[in-house]
């Protein structure tokens, strides 16, 4: 037996805003009120408790339904992702109003209009990761690099190699002062204060950027 189960969200708790423009559509839509899932959050809080009730309590062939796309999705990946994985638990998605209220993929032309939609959200991505290859191709020709900065710097280094060599050093004081893990410390440094292979690559990256100043 189907069942269309129907989910109302509102993006504010404080009691300002009210389901009963969504109930009232999606009991209109024939959708028992007691089959209605809520949720009083903004739509990009992963942590929605209505929502998962929802996604858990859909079984096979039935259909979950929904005033406006913006009730489900945090944006339009997670949408397209969430209705894929509807798909592919045989559950259907039925949207009654706004822009995607043309949106019905258990028909044939409401899984062609949410392709749409879906090839979308890959143009969307492959546009983010173009840019983002732009932005470091960029930097790098500009001198900088992408990637986090090094915690371990040629000053501390050498502070480091200093304190290391003194047997009176206590390594989590050190590690703690100069504002690095112990084992980005022993990365760099032996217990006796030589350093490292790490610790000569860092020195050597310092001496290149000067010499090009």
């Amino acid at each position: 037996m189907t069942t269309q189960i129907g989910y109302a969200r509102v993006s504010k708790a404080d009691g300002s805003q009210v389901h009963d423009l969504q109930r009232d559509a999606l009991i209109a839509a024939g959708i028992d009120p007691d089959h209605i899932y809520e949720d009083a959050a903004s739509g990009r809080l992963d942590k929605r408790p209505g929502l998962d009730a929802c996604l858990k309590a859909l079984r096979r062939d039935d259909t979950l339904v929904i005033w406006k796309l913006d009730r489900l999705g945090r944006d339009l990946r997670h949408l397209v992702n969430t209705v894929g994985d509807l798909t592919r638990r045989g559950i259907g998605l039925k949207v009654l109003a706004g822009e995607g209220a043309s949106i019905d993929t258990t028909t044939a032309n409401g899984r062609l209009i949410f392709a749409i939609f879906a090839g979308l959200a890959e143009f969307e991505r492959e546009l983010i990761v173009e840019r983002t290859r732009a932005g470091l191709v960029s930097a790098r020709v500009r001198g900088r690099h992408g990637g986090r900065p090094f915690k371990m710097t040629p000053a501390k280094l050498r502070l480091a190699q200093a304190a290391m060599g003194k047997p009176e050093t206590k390594v989590a004081e050190l590690c703690a002062e100069l504002g690095i893990t112990r084992q980005t410390l022993y990365r760099h440094v032996t217990p006796k204060g030589e350093i490292r292979a790490d610790g000569q690559k860092l020195l050597a990256r310092k001496a290149r950027s000067l010499d090009k100043s």
